[in-house]
């Protein structure tokens, strides 16, 4: 298999709307943005990009999802086994995959270019493009844009028994505190730009459905 952008086109045929190609061909932008200013290693930046979603981030219902991150590092293995790349520069790719992730339940970014994925990753959930790709996800999840939030969940985050969530409790659960996980500072600066968009947003968004 080739590390084209075709060829990983391919890879993400039966990805939903919110972790479609687009998505990737706009991760792959950012990390490689934010990879020329901060002085990263391109190749393996752009690698990780193209693969870091490959393998079960279709799956939003389901556990496979979860450990979407770790299927793919293992896909990516794959691959660049293939283009004869060397086990440590696959190795680092396969870092940069498993530490994406938002929860950090296992790997974080110890790399600067894993650091760079992360950041292009999460940027995609901020500003315009993260409140279009959170209303799209709520949807897809049968879930509205908006749901007044219970006061057990503005206190923990946990939810009443049938109360929804709604991109509004994204937001309140995740998104406002991405922009301050950020690591590089290339990340951190088109962060606060796009965080102060999604906080215009979802604080008009709240007000205009206060009656709901």
């Amino acid at each position: 298999m080739s590390l084209d952008i075709e060829t990983a086109r391919g890879w993400y045929q039966a990805h939903d709307t919110v972790h479609d190609f687009e998505h990737v061909l706009r991760v792959l932008a950012m990390a490689l943005r934010i990879a020329r200013a901060e002085g990263a290693d391109l190749e393996i930046v752009r690698a990780a990009a193209l693969l870091h979603d490959a393998v079960g981030a279709q799956e939003s219902g389901s556990g496979t999802r979860l450990g979407h991150h770790l299927a793919s590092a293992e896909f990516a293995a794959s691959v660049l086994s293939a283009e004869a790349w060397s086990p440590e520069r696959i190795q680092a790719v396969q870092h940069a995959i498993r530490a994406h992730r938002f929860r950090h339940t296992g790997e974080r970014p110890q790399t600067l270019e894993a650091q760079c994925l992360f950041d292009a990753d999460k940027l995609d959930v901020l500003g315009a493009i993260g409140v279009a790709r959170t209303i799209a996800y709520a949807a897809l999840a049968g879930q509205p844009a908006y749901a007044k939030p219970s006061e057990r969940f503005l206190a923990t985050g946990e939810h009443e028994a049938d109360e929804p969530h709604s991109s509004y409790h994204e937001y309140l659960f995740k998104l406002r505190r991405v922009a301050g996980m950020l690591f590089t500072p290339t990340g951190r600066a088109i962060g606060e730009k796009r965080a102060a968009f999604l906080d215009i947003f979802y604080k008009n968004l709240a007000e205009e459905s206060q009656d709901l």
